[in-house]
This record gives C-alpha cells, sequence and structure tokens, in this order.
C-alpha cells in the first residue's frame, strides 16, 4: 500500500471513529465500564490498517506489528499508541486506557509476537505522559 494509499483510507476510519457509541464499541461510554477485549479493539481500529494479520502495508507505509521486537518494550508500543507516529493519529481521545493495555497486550501476545507480560491501565497511564 502507498502512502497515498493509506491516506485515502484515513478518512473513512475518522469516521467510523466519530460515529456515535453504540453499544460496548471501543470508546462507548459502555465500553468503559466493561471488561475490554483486546482483539476486539483490534479487529475494530487497528485492523484497517495493520491489516487482520498485522502485516501492514507491505510497503512500509503502515508497519507491521507482526513478529515486531520493538514491542518487547511495552512504553514503545504505549506511546505510538497514545500519541500518535507518522500516518498514525494519537488514539489517546478515542480509546481508554483499559482499551490500549488491552489491545496492545492482544498484539504482544499474538502474530508471532511472545511478550506474555500484559500491559495494565496503570502502565498505560504512566508510560504515555
Amino acid at each position: 500500500m502507498t502512502l497515498r494509499r493509506a491516506l485515502i483510507a484515513v478518512p473513512p476510519l475518522l469516521a467510523l471513529l466519530a460515529a456515535p457509541a453504540q453499544g460496548d464499541t471501543p470508546g462507548g461510554a459502555q465500553a468503559k465500564n466493561k471488561a475490554v477485549d483486546g482483539a476486539k479493539v483490534y479487529r475494530q481500529i487497528c485492523a484497517a490498517c495493520h491489516m487482520p494479520n498485522a502485516m501492514g502495508s507491505g510497503g512500509g507505509a503502515i508497519p507491521a506489528l507482526a513478529k515486531d521486537r520493538k514491542l518487547s518494550d511495552p512504553a514503545y508500543p504505549v506511546n505510538i499508541v497514545m500519541k500518535g507516529k507518522g500516518a498514525m493519529p494519537p488514539m489517546n481521545e478515542m480509546l481508554s486506557p483499559a482499551q490500549v493495555a488491552a489491545v496492545i497486550t492482544y498484539v504482544r501476545t499474538n502474530f508471532g509476537n511472545a511478550y506474555p507480560q500484559p500491559v495494565t491501565e496503570a502502565d498505560v497511564k504512566r508510560l504515555a505522559k
């Protein structure tokens, strides 16, 4: 995927994120009060750009998360998710710290990644400053 194609994909993603919260969708009021499913957050938010298999765009505009050594340090993905980087917008106002923790833990334990230490909501709050 070229940078142009990636940027074309951003408006629909932002429209999806700006849609009214329904049920337990990421960012919805009910989701913040329930246990968070990192796989569900990944499918609903992250997979749109990073792909369902976490292989990214292939051209480098959207990085692969599969077998990513940078995920070994939880501070790296927390800061990227919360503050954004490159084509990725900051998610700090779209996802709760619990959702960020859940999705990062999910990615760190799937897609060929083997970092079993969970990232907690407290970790997100501490590391994202």
